[in-house]
């Protein structure tokens, strides 16, 4: 794709800003994208990045839900070039309250970088994006009405859910790596089965160590009749709980969050293993995810996500250990059943038939154009 010298210029500056916004939003990320192959590093960071843009508007609490639909439509439309990215931040940024971090404030007033970037890209790239962008945006919608302390309603629900605001994520990771390589293209009806359970499973386990946090924010994320069958109600839950039907609700959650890991370790090994750098950032992502869940299981009565976070030195020792195997599968095989030994399993169950029709019927809506941004948000304010 050929650019003037002043679009060239304005690529390099937003390709300089993703690399530095990064690890003010994603801890995790921030180590694995650097992994990548170079033609990937670049694309990948937008990709998060956009939906980090969408996951603020969801994660702020002083925007309505009415509010959040029309400025995740908004977004789509700069997307989709329909809108101008400058009018979209100069729009939201102000709505943003001290809830929302510094670096996500910062990064949603350079949302017009961060696009440029993303136009700058090849358009099977773009498309790949922006159905991403679309299908999280839809499905955070479906579930911003209905969030509450209660929790959602079952596991079909929370697998639904987690399809919508990370699934789909691990789908478009898998395009984008066929994209780049023909030997990953050729494993990849095998690793699109896959693909949902890698974003699912690291979802599910921030939905666990967030537990408590994400209450006071007066969310919960959680599946309701599961908690109930352990004798756990969700709504008047309190922060430290030591009691055995709490602790045994949670090794259901974990285990289930558990079996989502697994897959995505079969999706790791599906990689070839000269893509090093694709499994490194897979298997370091994974790996990170399983050390949580142990945290959360020997601490029942947590009542942070801090108190359940890996230690630095344990993430050297994932790195350190990952980065060493990550050719040889029978290795990783190895190291993958030592640290998973003991950690509560819970057999997925299928997604129910109705939530399946409703996965796929906002995986195929691509919507409206959106006429005016801003004119629906003032519509929606009065």
């Amino acid at each position: 794709m050929n650019h003037n010298p002043s679009t060239r210029l304005r690529i390099v500056e937003a390709e300089a800003y993703q690399q530095n916004i990064l690890s003010g939003v994603s801890r995790t990320f921030a180590l694995t994208i650097p992994q990548l192959p170079t033609a990937l590093r670049s694309v990948v960071t937008n990709a998060y990045l956009l939906c980090r843009i969408a996951d603020t508007i969801e994660d702020e609490p002083a925007i309505s839900a009415a509010q959040k639909a029309v400025l995740h439509e908004w977004f789509l439309a700069v997307l989709k070039g329909e809108e101008k990215a400058q009018d979209f931040a100069e729009g939201v940024t102000p709505r943003l309250s001290d809830a929302t971090l510094p670096d996500e404030r910062e990064l949603m007033a350079n949302t017009s970088l961060i696009v440029s970037y993303t136009h700058s890209l090849a358009k099977p790239q773009q498309e790949v994006l922006v159905k991403c962008v679309n299908i999280m945006c839809r499905g955070m919608g479906r579930y911003q009405d209905n969030a509450s302390l209660k929790g959602l309603k079952d596991l079909n629900e929370v697998d639904c859910y987690c399809y919508h605001v990370a699934g789909v994520v691990g789908e478009m990771l898998t395009d984008l790596f066929c994209q780049y390589s023909s030997q990953v293209n050729e494993r990849r009806t095998e690793m699109l089965a896959l693909a949902p359970s890698f974003g699912e499973g690291l979802q599910l386990t921030n939905i666990l160590k967030d537990l408590w946090d994400d209450r006071q924010h007066g969310v919960c994320w959680l599946p309701y009749e599961e908690f109930r069958e352990f004798g756990v109600e969700l709504t008047g839950m309190a922060p430290g709980r030591s009691d055995k039907a709490f602790a045994a609700a949670l090794r259901y959650m974990i285990g289930i969050a558990h079996a989502h890991l697994r897959n995505a370790f079969l999706y790791t090994l599906a990689i070839p293993p000269q893509e090093v750098g694709i499994r490194r950032f897979c298997l370091w992502a994974i790996g990170l995810a399983v050390l949580t869940l142990w945290r959360i299981g020997a601490h029942p009565a947590y009542s942070s996500g801090r108190q359940v976070k890996v230690s630095r030195r344990i993430v050297r020792a994932t790195i350190i250990g990952t980065s060493l195997t990550a050719r040889h599968d029978w290795m990783l095989k190895l190291l993958f059943s030592g640290v998973t030994t003991g950690l509560p399993f819970t057999q997925l169950p299928r997604l129910d038939p109705q939530l399946s029709a409703w996965v796929t019927k906002s995986t195929l809506d691509g919507g409206s154009r959106v006429a005016s941004g801003s004119q629906l948000l003032r519509d929606v304010d009065k």
